[in-house]
């Protein structure tokens, strides 16, 4: 008899069989699973098997994060942080103090400010002034679809009252034209661009710094959700292949690389070449990104009628298709039938129209090649289009954590949609209902990438450690917790093409984490108090609390 690598008993274990639901053991040689079960499981126990009493703690597969940024979230966890207030004084105290830390810094960048600390979401350049004046700062917002600068950056970048908008965004402007110092969705490139770019030695420090949270969070493979360079960020795509060919890479990691919206089908082959180049090991660069909209809270996620104003009037605005819906099927079209995968950023629900009738358009030309696009984000679906999903195929990628009621939803989202579209936002629960397959991701940076948390609202749609008087974000749109658990377990490994994991059974990968309590034997709102004990990718621990 072969006797296992290792063993964990003592469970409960939490496969995600929708069969076999529970099991107490569970036997691991090399790096796959080969027993599941109870105390038969403990005949695998040889004199060089290393044995894991669970004591009672919950093992599941291991997370999977459908749509995450590491590489910039790790370099900005080592730049001017504004994550965790909501203060303005607060961030000019941080951003004084990482300036006056760093004398020779010749450029302030970070980000992490919320949209509902200034009045409209639009923070001025003169607030920042008032504690860095002499050198260029520029801040992204925590949704990364805005950046604030004070004047020394709008100075370098050559912005004036003169200066056009983009056609993917716009600048924020004083009553004479004058720049105010927001910068959204495209515009913010216009000085980010100026900033120096982070090293390669940077990227890769901010790559293994994320991995290393990750892997803490229980997170053993994700999906990079924007492989290219935008918005004067540099591309992370070599700093991927470096960790992968050396080893550092100890995630199973899928990039989805970008598509430039100013050009179209001539970057194809350049993308099909990328896709070579970059693929190795656990990396596989084998998704591309199209970002179809912007967001609602800054008016440019793409809306099927008009936003209203402040007084509940149509505007004269929709928000923006980045691409033209026509240009978009025939891109989707042609990146299918070379068997790429196609991640739609699609929030606003004109963005999810388009992005469907592309998926339509491609299979109506190549047949179903399998190649599990999906689209991302969802925060407004017209109830037309929530069949769809499982009809053709296309994979709900949802951010759970967004899906309650916080300042940025409740002052900057609800008013200018109105009562009949605010309640077709996030629709997990219909998506589900109508047979669509859900994976679930953070978008880390732009929220928190703790699953624990997301699952938590998922199930509740209440952050954690909400007011006793908020009250639940559509609650028919909840979901259970097995079905929670498993979007970031099992559908992300469906939509990431890594069938032999999200589900313990034997022959898939040993990836595994121990969480320190079973979340199903407590009540629904103490979800969020569960923690990660340890993770295992291949059978190997990444992570081990102390």
């Amino acid at each position: 008899m072969n006797r296992a690598d290792l063993v964990f008993t003592g469970g409960p274990i939490h496969t995600g069989d929708a069969a076999r639901t529970r099991a107490s053991a569970l036997a691991v040689t090399g790096e796959r699973i080969t027993a599941v079960g109870h105390d038969e499981v403990r005949e695998l126990i040889g004199p060089g098997t290393e044995v894991v009493d669970l004591h009672g703690k919950l093992l599941i597969a291991g997370f999977q994060d459908a749509h995450v940024h590491a590489v910039y979230g790790g370099i900005e966890t080592a730049a001017c942080d504004l994550t965790g207030t909501v203060t303005v004084a607060d961030y000019l105290a941080r951003t004084a103090q990482y300036a006056a830390a760093r004398p020779d810094k010749e450029w302030i960048t970070g980000g992490g400010w919320s949209m509902e600390s200034f009045d409209g979401g639009l923070p001025t350049r003169q607030l920042l002034d008032s504690v860095v004046p002499d050198r260029p700062v520029l801040l992204s917002n925590r949704d990364h679809h805005g950046a604030w600068a004070n004047t020394r950056a709008l100075e370098l970048a050559g912005l004036t009252r003169d200066t056009p908008d983009p056609a993917d965004g716009r600048i924020e402007r004083e009553a004479d034209g004058t720049p105010s110092g927001m910068l959204q969705e495209g515009a913010c490139g216009l000085v980010g661009r100026h900033a120096p770019a982070p090293t390669a030695a940077d990227r890769l420090d901010g790559l293994l710094r994320a991995q290393a949270m990750l892997h803490s969070l229980g997170i053993t493979a994700w999906q990079d959700a924007l492989l290219g360079e935008f918005g004067g960020n540099p591309d992370p795509s070599d700093t991927y292949l470096a960790a992968a060919q050396d080893g550092t890479l100890t995630a199973r990691v899928v990039g989805a690389l970008w598509w430039d919206r100013e050009r179209g089908a001539e970057q194809i082959p350049e993308l099909v070449a990328r896709r070579a180049k970059f693929s190795h090991g656990r990396f596989r660069a084998s998704s591309i990104k199209i970002m179809q909209d912007g967001i609602a809270e800054n008016f440019t996620a793409a809306l099927t009628a008009p936003y209203l104003d402040g007084c509940g009037c149509a505007t004269g605005n929709s928000g923006l298709s980045f691409v033209d819906p026509l240009a978009l099927k025939e891109h989707v079209t042609a990146l299918d039938a070379l068997d790429f995968q196609v991640h739609f950023h699609a929030l606003g629900d004109r963005a999810v129209r388009e992005a469907l009738d592309a998926v339509e358009a491609a299979i109506a030309a190549n047949g179903r090649r399998g190649n599990r696009h999906h689209l991302a984000h969802l925060q407004v679906v017209h109830p037309d289009d929530l069949a769809r999903f499982a009809a053709l195929g296309a994979i709900a990628n949802i951010q759970p954590l967004w899906a309650a009621h916080e300042p940025q939803m409740d002052e900057l989202t609800i008013p200018f949609l109105g009562p009949e579209r605010a309640a077709w936002q996030y629709p997990f629960g219909a998506l589900r209902r109508t047979g669509a397959t859900l994976a679930a991701g953070s978008d880390w940076p732009v929220s928190s990438p703790v699953p624990i948390d997301g699952i938590h609202v998922a199930v509740n749609r209440r952050e954690p450690g909400a007011a006793p008087d908020v009250p639940v974000f559509l609650p028919e749109q909840r979901l259970d917790l097995a079905t929670a658990l498993a979007a970031y377990t099992a559908g992300t490994a469906h939509l990431n093409g890594l069938d032999d994991t999200g589900v313990l059974s034997p022959g898939n990968l040993a990836d595994l984490v121990v969480l320190d309590r079973d979340p199903f034997a407590a009540p629904t709102e103490e979800i969020a108090d569960t923690r990660v004990l340890r993770t295992y990718v291949g059978g190997r621990a990444v992570y081990a609390a102390e």
